[in-house]
């Protein structure tokens, strides 16, 4: 029996905590009443954190930035992760402006279910991108 991989255990780590944030989000979005700018911050965060496995699987460094474009613009233009068709300049807004007051309109209900569209839509072309090398999901 061979050693686990690092770098595999890296990148599941990373997508297992990209899984709970969409769960806590979800939570917060289906109280009431719902929590719509702290389930907002939390799909933002379930995305990053999605792409940084995707990215620690293929053996790209990447900063430490909340900016989602940044992040998918490291991989390969044609790579899975450009296979979600996500619009991720909104998403990653919510990374920031949902945890401090300022000059911005606080997230609705309707922007929260955005969000988790488009994080789930990042996370599960990562699962994707896992599942296509028989990489276990946990």
């Amino acid at each position: 029996m061979s050693a686990p991989d690092p770098v595999v255990e890296e990148a599941r780590r990373w997508l297992r905590f990209s899984g709970e944030d969409i769960e806590v989000a979800r939570r917060l979005l289906a109280e009431q009443p719902p929590a719509p700018r702290h389930a907002c911050f939390f799909f933002q965060q379930a995305a990053e954190k999605a792409l940084k496995a995707a990215l620690v699987l293929e053996g790209i460094d990447f900063p430490f930035t909340h900016d989602l474009d940044a992040l998918r613009n490291l991989f390969p233009e044609h790579g899975t992760v450009w296979a979600a068709q996500v619009d991720l300049a909104e998403l990653t807004e919510w990374g920031v402006e949902t945890r401090y007051p300022g000059d911005w309109e606080e997230p609705t209900e309707a922007d929260a279910h955005r969000a988790e569209s488009d994080a789930r839509a990042i996370y599960d072309s990562v699962v994707g991108e896992f599942q296509r090398r028989d990489i276990t999901v946990e």
